[in-house]
């Protein structure tokens, strides 16, 4: 169902739910029986003993066994004592085994804790009160409440938002916070990123808050749908086990045809057969590099160890060397080449660079704190990620200054506007902070902070200014500016974002 291309009104009816009382409790037992438990399925996983008889599929490590395994059985029927060779290959090819079956194991070990960070309970709307549940148990007809800093626990269609925006890049690729509207329909070829009426499993809400209904659960979700087509999809060989299964071939069918034409010679030269085959088969298991898939395992391995210091996770061995092998690698730099975290890196005023430490830098963070809307959840900053990077630069805890200066108002941002203002009670008066674009605010300033004090802000600084801003976002740096005033009574309507400061 493509549910973006429905009214809210039309969702809610399809899914036989309430807006406002949500699914009753058997409506909703009714529909988990029906669409399962709210959970990314997986293949049924093989046992530990089929895993480890995997180990010995490949070709050169069979032809070892069947050799070291008939070298074994006439040692024994004639009783001569000599098996120390079929002894060694086999421990050779099980020491093999066996560290790519630990290896294998740890990697499904850290995949299975991945799993487990998903969002663990979700609050939604059942027979009219609003009440926390495990998130494996929500369904199809859910009323899900949301604000900043939750996990998005299914797919959603969106029924309220208020300044709500999701950060949706584990599974878009984009990677700032999208901004999202209830009332907004879409057509059903709409891309996933454009869907700004939906919220999607996978991603978290960095702003605002929202209530919307659960359209898919599971492994119907757009993530379940890629964690299905990755489930079914088949690895190709890597180069390198390329190169080994044919070298063994090549190895294998080599020694095999030399033992043939040395036994048929043997017994044109009136050799015993048995003595024969017994010279055959040692020539097979000379010729045969039986250390090699254990030399390969092993550097393999130490490379598993490297990826892991650096917090890779390795599922098979030969992964390692596909690396090793490309020629071209296409990223997105979002994450990978960077680190997908906005920071402060720099902050200036007209007199120039400021210092971190000085006066005027706390000041102007301060400000910029204040006018933010971050929740701070046990110690941990969530929200626009542009937002928490001036909350972190701050030298001032938000919650102190929040407690010092208690918002009272807010005019909140929009695409248009490209600013907010908040206006805080400072004392027995009332202090107006607004922060935006550059070029824009500074068209509601009449005034400039420097050094010396508040001045007039004349053309000439003005231009100043400018050239400033331009020259920070010369350097990719996305530029803010920050604006105040103080008024003995709360400003009303545009008298708030007026006569400003900059």
């Amino acid at each position: 169902m493509d549910w973006q291309s429905l009214s809210r009104e039309e969702c809610v009816r399809r899914l036989r739910t309430d807006a406002r009382r949500g699914l009753s409790r058997r409506q909703a037992r009714d529909q988990l029986a029906k669409s399962g438990r709210n959970e990314l399925t997986q293949k049924k996983k093989k046992s530990l003993f089929v895993r480890f008889l995997m180990q010995f599929s490949d070709f050169m490590v069979i032809i070892l066994l069947i050799a070291a395994g008939i070298s074994f059985a006439t040692s024994y029927w004639l009783q001569d004592g000599d098996d120390l060779d079929s002894i060694i290959i086999l421990g050779i090819v099980v020491i093999n085994a066996v560290i790519g079956l630990i290896q294998e194991s740890r990697a499904e070990k850290a995949i299975e804790a991945l799993r487990k960070l998903s969002s663990p309970e979700s609050r939604v709307i059942r027979d009219g009160e609003q009440k926390m549940i495990p998130s494996s148990e929500l369904v199809p007809g859910d009323i899900v409440l949301l604000s900043a800093g939750d996990l998005i626990p299914a797919d959603i269609r969106i029924l309220e938002a208020h300044n709500l925006k999701a950060e949706e890049s584990a599974l878009t690729g984009e990677s700032t916070p999208v901004e999202k509207e209830a009332e907004a329909v879409f057509s059903i070829d709409t891309p996933l990123g454009d869907r700004r009426n939906m919220l999607f499993a996978s991603g978290s809400i960095s702003v605002g808050r929202g209530a919307g209904v659960v359209v898919g659960t599971g492994m119907d979700t757009q993530v379940g749908r890629i964690a299905h087509m990755i489930d079914r999809e088949s690895s190709p060989q890597t180069p390198l086990q390329n190169k080994l299964a044919r070298t063994g071939k090549i190895l294998g069918i080599g020694a095999l045809a030399i033992c043939l034409v040395i036994f048929v010679l043997g017994l044109f030269q009136n050799m015993p057969p048995l003595e024969m085959f017994m010279i055959s088969i040692s020539l097979a298991v000379a010729a045969i590099p039986e250390g090699l898939p254990a030399v390969v395992t092993i550097v393999l391995a130490m490379g598993v160890r490297r990826m892991a210091r650096a917090r890779a996770i390795v599922r098979k061995l030969p992964a390692v060397e596909t690396l090793g092998s490309a020629n071209v690698i296409c990223s997105d730099k979002t994450g990978t080449l960077t680190q997908n975290r906005m920071t402060v890196t720099e902050t200036a005023s007209i007199d120039g660079i400021l210092e971190r430490g000085s006066s005027e830098f706390a000041e102007l963070m301060n400000l910029a704190a204040l006018c933010a809307n971050c929740s701070i959840v046990h110690g941990k900053v969530s929200g626009d990620p542009t937002e928490t990077a001036i909350v972190a630069a701050a030298p001032g805890s938000k919650q102190e200054l929040e407690q010092r200066y208690p918002r009272v108002a807010e005019i909140p941002f929009t695409s248009s506007r490209k600013m907010m203002t908040t206006i805080h009670r400072a004392g027995g008066k009332y202090r107006v902070i607004t922060k935006g674009a550059p070029d824009l605010l500074l068209d509601r300033c009449a005034w400039y902070h420097s050094k010396q004090g508040v001045k007039k802000l004349t053309p000439e600084a003005k231009r100043s200014l400018l050239r400033r801003n331009e020259g920070m976002a010369a350097k990719a740096l996305r530029v803010l500016g920050v604006a105040y005033q103080d008024a003995a009574q709360m400003p009303q309507g545009n008298e708030a974002e007026s006569g400003l400061i900059f």
